[in-house]
């Protein structure tokens, strides 16, 4: 097992002064631009009917609709659990949204969970940074206050870090705690954290026990196949963290040295399957319905992760679940509608950050959206290089005018 890095022996006294339960708040951040972010903010983005996370059980037939029997190829998919259990919460569907760093952020995350979908999961928080007040990280693990089926993901490296990060989360309110295991970038490798910990099972178990018995809340898992193709150990560390009481496993089909080259592989995910008695959650190359039933049937996992199929596409997991476990469809916008649901996307990312940082965020949002509505090029960089919103909000309705064209490559 390898030593810890200088400087994260965790329960020293010594160093920033840790903020109590009591006095941690979620998601403040400081004025920037000419709008003032309140700390009761909330994004409205429409109900959904079907998705959630609620506690105790959520009858099916309240969350979808029967798979029509003429559609046989469909029936085995469908025939599946609309629902996962984690602990005492009932997850349907059970189509969750990936931790993406620098996307996933409460704007997009309860734009995504308005569609339809059955967990979002917040951006990766350093634990340390969260415990010790930088307002970033709090950012990240922003919950909103109409956004229930949210899991806010850890990272660190020392037990003691960790398990304060999760205290402080639960306390603001989260349902889930996620541990990271899976992240591949240098940065979160080279301070042995993330996928690093595949290297070192014995510590990343301590971990995964200092943060199960600092919280209530049910804890969850996100790694990888393993480190490279010679240490794929996914399966004996799967097998650790449900005997420590982790509720729920997701494995991205990728080792580490992958990083996000060649193919998931679905097949290796079905050792950690039967290795464990806990749902596990498909990872990795999730673009769409069809590889969404693939990466099920070849691993036999109880749901899917989408990550990056969901730029640009917020309504994908809404898709997803309906193709495979019969919920009622997502109403895609198209025309118009595209345009209002961007507009209002892109004003949310400028309350949640203020109009300057706000202007250079939403950048890659509004790229995608682009993508989608095939914008023409001069236009496009016009939009994308404008330095104030109100230019940005101007171009916007002519910019996405071709949504409606494209209304049929949405899904």
């Amino acid at each position: 097992m390898g030593a810890s890095p200088a400087g994260c022996s965790g329960v020293s006294t010594v160093g920033p002064v840790l903020l109590s339960a009591a006095t941690f708040c979620i998601g403040r951040r400081r004025s920037k631009g000419n709008l003032p972010v309140s700390r009761s903010f909330c994004l409205n983005f429409g109900q959904s009917t079907w998705g959630c996370l609620s506690q105790g059980h959520i009858p099916v037939s309240e969350r979808c609709r029967k798979a029509p029997a003429a559609i046989a190829k469909h029936q085995r998919t469908r025939n599946r659990h609309v629902s996962l259990q984690i602990r005492d919460l009932s997850v349907s569907p059970p189509v969750l949204l990936a931790p993406l760093a620098g996307i996933t952020d409460l704007p997009f995350r309860s734009l995504v969970a308005s569609f339809g979908a059955g967990l979002v999961v917040s951006e990766m928080v350093a634990c340390r940074e969260i415990v010790t007040g930088r307002i970033e990280a709090r950012e990240r693990a922003e919950l909103g206050a109409d956004v229930a089926g949210t899991s806010v993901q850890i990272a660190g490296r020392d037990p003691h870090w960790m398990a304060e990060a999760a205290r402080l989360i639960e306390a603001s309110g989260a349902r889930i705690i996620d541990i990271n295991m899976g992240c591949p970038a240098k940065k979160v490798v080279g301070g042995m954290s993330g996928s690093a910990l595949m290297r070192e099972p014995d510590h990343a178990l301590r971990l995964i026990e200092a943060v199960v018995g600092a919280v209530n809340v049910p804890v969850t898992l996100k790694t990888r196949l393993g480190w490279d193709d010679d240490c794929l150990n996914a399966p004996q560390i799967a097998r650790s963290a449900e005997g420590a009481g982790v509720q729920m496993i997701t494995i991205h089909g990728r080792t580490r040295c992958q990083f996000y080259k060649g193919a998931a592989d679905w097949a290796a995910i079905a050792l950690v399957k039967q290795a464990v008695g806990i749902p596990v959650i498909a990872n990795g190359d999730i673009m769409d319905a069809a590889t969404a039933r693939r990466a099920l049937d070849l691993s036999g996992a109880d749901g899917v992760m989408v990550g990056r199929a969901a730029q640009g596409r917020p309504w994908l997991l809404a898709q997803i679940a309906h193709d495979l476990f019969g919920t009622p469809p997502p109403q895609i916008p198209t025309g118009d509608a595209f345009t209002d649901m961007v507009t209002k996307h892109y004003g949310a990312m400028l309350m949640f950050y203020g109009s300057d940082l706000g202007l250079r965020v939403a950048r890659k949002h509004l790229g995608w959206y682009m993508d989608h509505a095939n914008t023409p090029a001069p236009l496009r960089h016009r939009v994308l290089t404008a330095q104030t919103p109100a230019e940005v909000m101007a171009l916007l309705p002519d910019a996405l005018g071709n949504s409606a064209l494209n209304a049929r490559q949405a899904a």
